[in-house]
């Protein structure tokens, strides 16, 4: 790929037209330039895209901006923009999405340069797929009250605790995890970032299936599961700085059009609704048509807002607290786009014989957005208090050790 970071952005675009004509398959090439990407959809199956995808993964397209040392092209942002539209039509989405999105931007604003050179590349081709190990039953919007405790061991740390509701634990190899290393300081000060194999017996995931009836979560337990201090992220005590990076790329991943993550999870957007208004006989509805058109209007005024928020980080290492704006937006607008399309459906979307409808399905699985990658409460907070500068919500053990703290 003769794409670096002295190439302008017509010329990016140029050789990215190159590059698919040479290595897309012709049904695949021929489907996003006549129909785009819900004609790809239509023509290739998860299977035939995640087998391909090591194709994509070499290329460096993946991450364009990163260093070539990593996986990426160290293209300008201005030639990434402009290779991105000429991908668009092909549906060429990111897999591994939370290494890319949440483990990277910690590697990349904490890590040591030993450690962004092992794990990046195998995380941009695929080949080692990453979950997140920060919640607990006892320890969700408060996650700094975590209890997972990891206790150091000559070169290893031993790590006992559960988590709760990792995504695609059951399907990573790796993980992030946050784990206290000293009970005797205020909470935020005694937790440390350990990245950890899955692939031992002293882990176990338990999947968790949602009322959509599909697996994305799970609950982990660790017994005594070993990390080698080398997977130690930042200083022992510094974990609650280093997950910050962490999940100002998980919102970002979850803030939908515009942010360089996931469009969505949990159902298509508001383009599917002026089709569906159609083919139910709505759309003379002038309730209808200004319910869609607003939809219409509001995904695209976020994704206006995710472009500017990515524009504004400062290089790979995540946006920051302004993730949280498309975070929060996303989260409601989506489920307003998914009850709109069950309304659309009517009786259908209440009974069905068989499967259960599409829209149905995104309907429900889009309950989750404003709780998952942070509630919409806490996401405020991080609005309120960081990017607004407003004064912090009253802590009334604030500085106390965890050990004194009480805990749910």
């Amino acid at each position: 790929m003769r794409i670096d970071g002295t190439t302008p952005p017509a010329e990016a675009a140029a050789e990215v037209r190159e590059w698919l004509e040479a290595n897309l398959p012709a049904t695949w090439l021929a489907a996003g330039r006549e129909g785009g990407p819900d004609a790809v959809r239509a023509v290739r199956s998860p299977a035939d895209y995640e087998a391909w995808y090591p194709v994509f993964g070499a290329s460096g397209l993946v991450v364009p901006t990163w260093p070539v040392a990593y996986g990426g092209l160290g293209a300008t942002p201005a030639a990434a923009r402009a290779l991105e539209l000429e991908l668009a039509p092909f549906r060429l989405g990111r897999l591994n999405p939370l290494g890319l999105n949440n483990t990277a931007p910690a590697l990349f604003a904490h890590g040591t340069e030993e450690q962004r050179l092992r794990w990046l590349p195998p995380i941009v081709r695929n080949e080692e797929r990453w979950c997140q190990l920060f919640s607990e039953p006892g320890a969700g919007s408060d996650l700094a009250s975590l209890a997972c405790r990891a206790t150091r061991d000559g070169d290893v740390w031993r790590v006992t605790g559960q988590k709760v509701w990792s995504t695609w634990a059951h399907r990573s190899e790796f993980a992030v995890l946050l784990a206290r290393t000293d009970p005797d300081v205020p909470k935020r000060a005694g937790i440390t970032y350990f990245l950890i194999d899955l692939r031992q017996d002293a882990v176990a995931v338990r999947p968790l299936r949602h009322m959509g009836g599909e697996v994305d979560f799970n609950e982990v337990f660790l017994d005594g599961a070993v990390v080698p201090d080398s997977m130690r992220v930042g200083a022992e005590g510094d974990g609650w700085r280093v997950a910050g990076a962490t999940l100002a790329g998980e919102r970002q991943m979850v803030a939908g059009a515009g942010s360089g993550g996931v469009d969505r999870i949990g159902g298509r957007g508001s383009e599917r609704l002026a089709g569906l208004a159609a083919e139910r006989g709505a759309a003379g509805d002038p309730r209808v048509r200004q319910a869609v058109v607003a939809a219409v209007a509001e995904e695209r005024i976020r994704a206006f807002t995710n472009q500017r928020v990515r524009a504004a980080a400062a290089g790979p290492g995540g946006p920051g607290p302004a993730a949280s704006i498309g975070k929060v937006h996303q989260g409601a607008l989506n489920q307003r786009i998914q009850l709109l399309a069950t309304d659309l459906l009517g009786p259908d979307a209440i009974a069905w014989s068989d499967s259960q409808p599409a829209e149905v399905r995104g309907m429900l699985r889009s309950r989750a957005n404003t709780i998952e990658g942070g509630t919409t409460e806490v996401n405020k907070n991080v609005l309120g208090e960081r990017v607004l500068g407003l004064p912090r919500e009253p802590d009334p053990w604030q500085g106390a050790p965890w050990s004194e703290t009480p805990r749910s």
